[in-house]
């Protein structure tokens, strides 16, 4: 398919932009294969550039033969075109649906990007799980890199590198897929090495209303267990929920089987509820009715900060097992790809200073996150605005993001970076030039070669189903390491990097407790107001503060300065009167 196919008209003169807290602009409007794009005729610098795949829908309204075009972004911007003409209008804005509504992955920006800097450090082979576990290995030899899933059959969701008890070998682990949800067996999420406690991660185990029994899976956690002591099973599910599974085959340990492990209940709403709960919060932040009591209701009947309290607690008491109780930890949901990510990821940004720095977060993400297979593609397909039925969409990994907001404005000198890099996050895991986000999975983002011979072997047969050579070849030849750019190189320039320090951090190695009242939990202005209310002020006080921050550092250097010279000079007063 060709992109000029979709583009009815390609170039408008005469359109007025409106953004906010901006002025009007009008210039010429410009639509490509990925762009929506419009230069000022007075200021040649006056450029708005716009990723079709930004855009999550559009509205049409008409005045006359002025027609407008109401853009809405995935990053919650919304701004306005007033396109003259009735047909141009029309046009424009049946190709803009076409083009930020394509189907085939291939066909997105990322494919297309090519970087204007120079990649120094390739972001696709920064952070290998062979890397990851090195820091483990020189630790504790408790631990061993399996390699069962070289070849995704025994998981499709998890990486083809996995770190397991030294103690269980991979045909035992084989039986443990088995009787987890999609084959997510336990593995190590973190290791703990002030205690040498460990926190794990899997899909619910498959005990079914039978009460389905896998003695693999009772040995694989017990071998996690010190002598002695207990382990902490937390369940991110309503005990309700959890029976519920039960009857559609899944289900939770029972007691009898795992007589070493305490399970703990605690609720984090699905991917459903937390689309309504966006959807909701950003409607409220939109609300123009300047009406307090309407304001405080919409904020309450969203629920975003509940599920950001319940998040918070439920990491919390993972970091408090494992801290403070000498206990171990498996974290597991239904399928071990949203609340349990949200979970053990925010547990070791309380317990682990290095996860508070920029290399230490991106790690994080990429470890607990891209490695451990959310489906980011799935997730971030649409954000608030979308006017379609939500299918898969929820916005797991923003929630996590706001978390971790939360903590970094209660401990605003204990992280590396600052909320600017959250925000960067967000915007690319929804758009992006990058191919960081794209795909579900591990499997989906690289090709495999055992999977190629399979599809020349589909090639050959005819009486395969047409979707699914269809699927399993678009799948294969994604390739993102080899055909887009990792968000990763591009950010770990120092140039680009300084952008996102914290000026305020001082290295904390101490861990770290979030206070998870309603009190301490706040609006994350900076994404969901930005574009609600001018920055203005706030930046211009950000900026003083760098200035205080570098002028303090000045007068600290000449302060060192000067107390050398005076020690110096107290030396050279000691030897003259010296006999």
């Amino acid at each position: 398919m060709e992109f000029a196919e979709l583009i009815k008209t390609p170039r408008v003169d005469n359109v007025v932009l409106h953004r906010p807290f901006m002025p009007r602009v009008e210039g010429t409007l410009c639509l490509t294969g990925h762009h929506l794009i419009l230069s000022s005729r007075q200021d040649s610098n006056e450029e708005l550039w716009l990723l079709h795949s930004n855009i999550d829908s559009i509205e049409k309204r008409f005045v006359g033969s002025l027609g407008t075009v109401i853009v809405k972004c995935k990053d919650l911007r919304i701004i306005q075109l007033d396109i003259p003409g009735m047909e141009e209008c029309l046009n424009i804005a049946s190709s803009i649906e076409a083009l930020s509504t394509l189907d085939s992955v291939t066909l997105m920006y990322p494919f297309f990007y090519r970087p204007m800097f120079e990649v120094i450090e390739d972001g696709w082979n920064t952070f290998l799980p062979e890397q990851s576990f090195k820091q483990i290995e020189s630790l504790t030899d408790e631990w061993r890199l399996s390699y069962v899933n070289k070849d995704f059959s025994v998981c499709p969701s998890y990486p083809p590198v996995l770190a397991v008890p030294k103690s269980i070998d991979d045909e035992t682990i084989r039986k443990v897929a088995t009787f987890r949800h999609a084959g997510r067996f336990p593995v190590l999420s973190y290791y703990h090495k002030k205690n040498g406690m460990v926190m794990m991660r899997s899909g619910q185990p498959l005990t079914g209303s039978n009460g389905r029994r896998c003695k693999e899976d009772e040995k694989l956690i017990n071998a996690t267990l010190r002598a002695g002591k207990r382990g902490y099973i937390i369940d991110t599910r309503s005990i309700n929920v959890a029976q519920q599974a039960k009857a559609r085959g899944g289900g939770f340990e029972l007691e009898a089987h795992y007589p070493q492990w305490r399970r703990i209940h605690k609720t984090i709403e699905r991917s459903n509820i937390l689309q309504e709960s966006l959807i909701k919060l950003v409607e409220a932040c939109n609300d123009q009715s300047h009406n307090m009591d309407r304001w405080l209701s919409k904020l309450e009947a969203s629920s975003w900060l509940t599920n950001i309290k319940e998040i918070l607690t439920t990491a919390c008491l993972a970091a408090q097992c494992i801290d403070r109780e000498g206990a171990s930890v498996l974290v597991h949901g239904t399928e071990g790809t949203d609340s349990t990510l949200q979970v053990t990821s925010l547990a070791q940004i309380i317990l682990d200073p290095t996860s508070r720095t920029i290399h230490g977060f991106e790690s994080l993400v990429e470890r607990e996150w891209l490695q451990a297979g959310h489906p980011f593609q799935q997730r971030c397909s649409q954000s608030a605005y979308s006017n379609s039925k939500p299918k898969w969409e929820a916005p797991v990994f923003l929630l996590f993001l706001d978390c971790v907001w939360q903590i970094l404005r209660q401990f605003p000198c204990s992280f590396q970076f600052n909320e600017h890099f959250l925000i960067f996050l967000f915007e690319h895991t929804y758009a992006s030039q990058f191919g960081t986000f794209l795909g579900n999975n591990t499997f989906e983002r690289k090709k495999i070669s055992s999977w190629l011979r399979a599809l020349k072997l589909l090639k050959s047969l005819t009486f395969v189903v047409g979707n699914l050579k269809t699927e399993m070849l678009k799948r294969g030849k994604l390739k993102l390491p080899q055909k887009t750019v990792s968000l990763w190189s591009w950010v770990n320039r120092p140039q680009d990097m300084e952008r996102f320090l914290n000026p305020l951090f001082e290295a904390n190695s101490l861990v770290i407790w979030p206070s998870v009242s309603p009190q301490s939990l706040l609006l994350w202005e900076g994404v969901f107001l930005r574009w609600n209310r001018s920055s203005k002020c706030l930046d211009e006080a950000y900026e003083e503060m760098i200035h205080i921050i570098e002028y303090n550092k000045e007068l600290q250097s000449k302060v060192n300065t000067l107390r050398r010279q005076l020690a110096e000079l107290e030396t050279e007063d000691v030897q003259l009167e010296t006999p």
